[in-house]
C-alpha cells in the first residue's frame, strides 16, 4: 500500500501548520481515511527535507485538533475521517475543526426525519396552484396566511395584506431599506450591529450613521440627537438577542425609541429573526407604530437553515413599494420552500421544532456557564451566541488568529462594528453551530487561552 506524502512545494511558513493543513486537505479528499497510518517522521524529513522537529509540531498540531493519535513505538494515525458523516446535519468543515463563528440553530437528526416527511408526501400532493403559477398573489396567498398564523403564534397581529413572504431574512432587510432609502439618505443603527448593514447601505446610496448602545441597545438620548443632525429616513434595529450583543432592549425603551421615530418622521425596520424562540413579554416595534414599522422575521435561525422563508410586515403606506421591489429583485419568494415552511406551521411541526430549539439551547448555555465560570460574558438562553468581551491583555485580532491555530473559529467582534469609534475588543462565539461535543472542546480551548498569557500575534490568518 502506498504512503501518503504532501507535495513539497505546496508547503509555506510556518512549516509546521502548513503540513497539518495538507494533511487536513488529505482527509477532506479523502487520500487519508480513518485509521490509515502517517509516515515516520524521519521518512517525511527526508522526503520533505524539513527537521524531524517540524514533522513533530505538525502531528502534534493534528492531535490537538483530534485528528491523529500517537503510540510510541507503533506511530502516527488519522485518528478520525473529515468525510465520514459524524452526526446529521454536522456544518460544513473550513480550516478550523470546530467552527463557531457561524450563527445558526442548533441542528440534528430529527429535523432531517421532518424534511424527509414533508417532502414524501409533497411528491403525491403537489399544490398545483402553488407551483404552476407566475403570479405572486396566486402562488403565495395560502403562505401569506399561514406567515400570519406564525406571527400570532407569538403575540404579533397583522393584517394578511400587510405581509411579503421571503427567502429569508435578508432578502427582507434589503426589500425594507430599498422601500424607503434612496442615494444620499442616513439610515441610523446601532453601532454594534448587523454586519451586512454597512455594505448594504452603500449598495443603495445611503449613508450610514451608528448611534451609541448600552445594556438595553439604541441609547434614546443618542437617537435623538442622530435624528436632528443628520435628518436620518430610517432606523435599523435588532431588539432581541439576535444584537450581538445580545442586549434585550424593555418594554419602555421601545416606546420611547417609537416617539422619537414619530417624532421625526423615521421608519423603523426591525430584524426579529428569533421572534419565535424568545420568551414573549416584550412589545414588537410593529405594535407600537405600526405606520411606520417593517417587521423581519424569518424560519432560518430559529427552525433549520435550510428553510429559507421570511416575512415582512410592511407599513400599509409602503405596500406598493415594496410590491413593486420584491417584483424586480425575486419577483416571489420560491413557493416549494414557502411551502414547507407552511405545512410545518399548519400541522405543528414549526412549534414542535421552536420547543426542541429552546431546550437544546438551554443545554448548551448551561454548558457555556459551567465552563466559562467566572469570566465575564452576555448571552441569553434563547440566543444562538455569547458575546464575550476580551480580559485585559488580549488583542481581538490575537485571540481570534490563535484559537484558529488551535482549531477553533471565533467571530471577531469588530466585524459587527458600525462606528468609526473603535470599539471594546471581543469575540462572538455561536453555541448553535457544532456538535455538543465540538462546543465543549471549543470552550474548553477559549477558556485555557484566556488562562494562558496572550500569544504574541505573529500573522494574520
Amino acid at each position: 500500500m502506498d504512503v501518503w506524502l504532501p507535495d513539497p512545494s505546496s508547503l509555506e511558513r510556518p512549516i509546521y501548520l502548513s503540513l497539518a493543513e495538507r494533511v487536513i486537505e488529505a482527509l477532506q479528499a479523502g487520500k487519508l481515511t480513518e485509521g490509515a497510518r502517517l509516515p515516520t517522521h524521519r521518512e517525511l524529513s527526508f522526503r520533505l527535507k524539513i527537521s524531524a522537529q517540524t514533522v513533530s509540531r505538525a502531528y502534534d498540531e493534528l492531535a490537538r485538533r483530534g485528528l491523529v493519535t500517537s503510540t510510541v513505538g507503533r506511530g502516527s494515525f488519522v485518528k478520525f475521517s473529515l468525510d465520514k458523516p459524524a452526526y446529521p446535519h454536522s456544518p460544513e468543515r473550513s480550516e478550523t475543526s470546530i467552527d463557531l463563528s457561524i450563527l445558526k440553530p442548533v441542528s440534528g437528526s430529527t429535523h432531517l426525519q421532518h424534511m424527509s416527511r414533508v417532502l414524501r408526501d409533497l411528491a403525491v400532493d403537489l399544490p398545483h396552484t402553488n407551483f404552476f403559477s407566475f403570479r405572486p398573489n396566486n402562488a403565495l396567498a395560502r403562505h401569506r396566511s399561514m406567515g400570519v398564523d406564525w406571527l400570532r403564534s407569538y403575540g404579533i397581529e397583522v393584517d394578511e395584506r400587510n405581509l411579503v413572504v421571503t427567502n429569508g431574512a435578508t432578502p427582507g432587510m434589503t426589500l425594507a431599506l430599498m422601500s424607503v432609502l434612496s442615494p444620499g439618505s442616513t439610515l441610523l443603527s446601532e453601532e454594534i450591529g448587523h454586519h451586512t448593514l454597512s455594505p448594504l447601505a452603500a449598495y443603495l446610496g445611503s449613508k450610514l450613521h451608528a448611534v451609541k448602545i448600552d445594556s438595553e441597545g439604541i441609547c434614546p438620548d443618542s437617537l435623538e440627537q442622530a435624528c436632528l443632525e443628520h435628518k436620518a429616513r430610517a432606523l435599523f434595529i435588532m431588539p432581541g438577542p439576535i444584537s450581538p450583543t445580545v442586549s434585550i432592549m424593555s418594554n419602555g425603551r421601545r416606546a420611547e425609541i417609537a416617539e422619537i421615530a414619530r417624532r421625526h418622521g423615521l421608519f423603523i425596520v426591525e430584524n426579529d429573526p428569533l421572534g419565535a424562540l424568545v420568551d414573549r413579554g416584550l412589545t414588537s416595534f410593529v405594535e407600537l407604530a405600526p405606520e411606520r414599522t417593517f417587521y423581519i422575521t424569518s424560519l432560518t435561525k430559529s427552525l433549520m437553515p435550510g428553510l429559507r422563508t421570511g416575512y415582512v410586515v410592511v407599513p400599509s403606506s409602503l405596500i406598493p413599494a415594496v410590491t413593486n421591489r420584491s417584483l424586480v429583485t425575486t419577483w416571489m419568494a420560491t413557493p416549494l420552500i414557502a411551502e414547507i415552511a407552511s405545512r410545518w406551521i399548519e400541522d405543528g411541526t414549526a412549534k414542535d421544532l421552536i420547543d426542541w430549539q429552546r431546550k437544546a439551547l438551554a443545554e448548551r448555555h448551561k454548558l457555556a456557564a459551567e465552563l466559562l465560570g467566572g469570566v465575564p460574558y452576555l448571552s441569553h438562553p434563547q440566543s444562538l451566541h455569547i458575546w464575550l468581551p476580551m480580559p485585559k491583555g488580549h488583542t481581538e485580532d490575537g485571540f481570534v488568529a490563535n484559537a484558529r491555530l488551535r482549531g477553533v473559529g471565533v467571530a471577531r467582534g469588530s466585524a459587527f462594528t458600525l462606528s468609526q469609534h473603535a470599539q471594546p475588543p471581543a469575540i462572538r462565539i455561536s453555541v448553535g453551530s457544532t456538535r455538543p461535543d465540538e462546543l465543549r472542546r471549543g470552550l474548553e480551548t477559549i477558556c485555557a487561552m484566556l488562562r494562558e498569557e496572550p500569544e504574541p500575534l505573529l500573522h494574520r490568518l
